[in-house]
């Protein structure tokens, strides 16, 4: 049998017709790396590090995901996804013992501190029923060995072909998995002391192991697959995206970097990129971005890493996941279409630049689309700037600025999700009216928040107005013009929703702002 498990069909909640579009959604980020334990290739959402360590084990020394994920809830994040990958960990095996054979259970979650275990029991049975037993499995907390977790499979039968097959029944669980060879007789009854009234547990027999360092094939995944950065496939939306280095004292590989900018922008989110270990200077940091080919305003970059008050290595830490908590709380508490004030966003006191930057640095750095983790006030460390890593190489010159990117995908991603509905609606007249309103009544909303430069926009949808012979397969178009706070000129998109998804395309003979009423 195969150890992949068909979950059915994927549903996606579309919001109701007329709907009103959230303004101020819990900015949420994700996570892609190695844990000790927890589900692979899958999505958990985790609200802070306790549920972190309960779902996916300690912070671990071989990987970077648990300092990252500590870094973003000390730094005000409060919404993020974990994405476990392996690369060749195994699942613990359990065999029970079946008149000469064995049932032999694999776990679903790999690793060296998966603790699962088994019992085997007759309880209300046939007496005259010699292929039918009852299954319990339990997964144990490996420090406080409390039950966690546990499953009961009931009138299962060890004969492959029954419709009550122990192997087709094992195929929903979150717990373990049948292997082969299967079992020629019932699996016998695991009793405690041979006391026929007490059922007793057995563990596993073959620990499970946590596999080698990840590659960047590993983080990347398939897509086909829905594994690695692909496995986010089952997220309705996320704003940000971190990779934590794939290894101690490694960093991310250009492939992982390529693959992972690239799903950014198509899911409308943004990537958190470390800088590399090797860069010591601010002039190091600017060449190398250039010589890294990295210009794309989907990007997020800093300089230089952080080191940890007190502590006795010298070895400088990444401050990603530091990076996308500030970016969350900020959200949060002043609105994603706001700058940070000009001390900057302050970091956890136990952080501290890695170099000394001096304010020519400091401005060499941003022109090369990074931002600045710097000494602040009373020598605690603040990111200054806000910028991407599209600098002018971007079509718009405005998205090189940090706040304007993220204020117009947080609109798209909004405004794509709040008008879904209207791709399964009937093309007639009343429908662009409809789409109109609601995104009127959203956009009205941000500007009394102080989201916009000016109050004047346009919106505009070509439903049941040019009366497409295709207008099934062609959906809904919806164009966009607006003035974000920080840019220095109003900005237009157009929305193509049809039933696949949302295509952003470039506006050509947009309307402009001075034609608003």
């Amino acid at each position: 049998m195969s150890e992949a498990v068909d979950h059915g069909i994927t549903v996606t909640e579309i919001t109701a017709m007329g709907q009103p579009i959230d303004v101020s959604p819990e900015t949420t980020a994700v996570f892609v790396g190695r844990a000790l334990r927890g589900p692979v290739n899958t999505p958990v959402l985790v609200r802070n590090l306790a549920e972190y360590r309960r779902r996916f084990g300690e912070i671990w020394s071989r990987s970077s995901l648990g300092p990252a994920v500590q870094q973003f809830f000390e730094h005000g994040g409060s919404s993020l996804n974990v994405v476990r990958v392996v690369n060749g960990a195994r699942g613990a095996m359990l065999c029970l013992p079946a008149g000469g054979s064995a049932l032999v259970l694999r776990a679903v979650e790999p690793g060296s501190t998966e603790f699962i275990r088994a019992a085997v029991d007759y309880d209300r049975i046939d007496a005259n029923d010699d292929q039918t037993f009852n299954l319990t499995l339990q997964r144990i907390n490996p420090v406080t060995r409390l039950i966690e977790d546990q499953e009961l499979l009931s009138a299962v039968s060890y004969k492959e072909g029954a419709d009550n097959f122990v192997g087709d029944a094992l195929l929903t669980s979150t717990l373990a998995r049948l292997e082969h060879p299967y079992p020629t007789h019932r699996p016998e009854a695991t009793l405690k002391n041979g006391d026929k009234f007490e059922s007793d547990y057995i563990d596993h027999v073959q620990a499970g192991t946590d596999g080698a360092d990840l590659t960047d094939y590993d983080l990347i995944g398939s897509r086909s697959a829905g594994t690695g950065l692909f496995a986010l496939q089952q997220t309705e939306n996320f704003d940000l995206l971190y990779l934590p280095p794939p290894g101690r004292g490694r960093d991310l590989g250009p492939a992982a970097v390529l693959a992972a900018e690239r799903y950014c922008r198509e899911r409308g989110a943004m990537l958190v990129i470390d800088p590399r270990a090797e860069w010591r200077t601010a002039r190091q940091a600017a060449r190398g971005v250039n010589e890294l080919g990295y210009k794309s305003a989907s990007m997020i970059g800093y300089f230089p890493r952080v080191d940890l008050r007190d502590s006795d290595t010298d070895t400088p830490h990444p401050a990603g996941g530091a990076i996308a908590g500030l970016l969350c709380k900020h959200d949060r508490t002043r609105g994603v279409w706001q700058e940070p004030d000009s001390h900057g966003m302050p970091l956890h006191q136990q952080l501290l630049p890695a170099a000394e930057m001096e304010q020519s640095a400091v401005e060499l750095l941003q022109r090369a689309g990074l931002n600045v983790i710097s000494k602040g006030p009373a020598g605690r460390a603040r990111l200054l700037g806000a910028v991407t890593m599209g600098r002018a190489s971007s079509a718009h010159r405005d998205f090189a600025s940090l706040s304007v990117q993220r204020f117009c995908l947080r609109i798209i991603n909004a405004v794509a999700a709040g008008t879904r509905w209207a791709v399964f609606e009937a093309d007639d007249d009343t429908l662009a009216k409809r789409v109109r309103a609601q995104i009127s009544a959203y956009f009205i909303c941000l500007a009394e928040m102080g989201a916009f430069a000016d109050e004047r926009f346009v919106v505009k949808c070509d439903a049941g107005v040019s009366r497409r012979a295709d207008s099934d397969a062609h959906g809904v178009t919806i164009l966009l013009v607006f003035h974000p706070l920080r840019s220095t000129h109003p900005i237009s998109l157009t929305l193509h929703l049809t039933p696949a998804g949302c295509r952003v395309g470039s506006t050509a003979f947009a309307p402009t702002l001075e034609n608003c009423a």
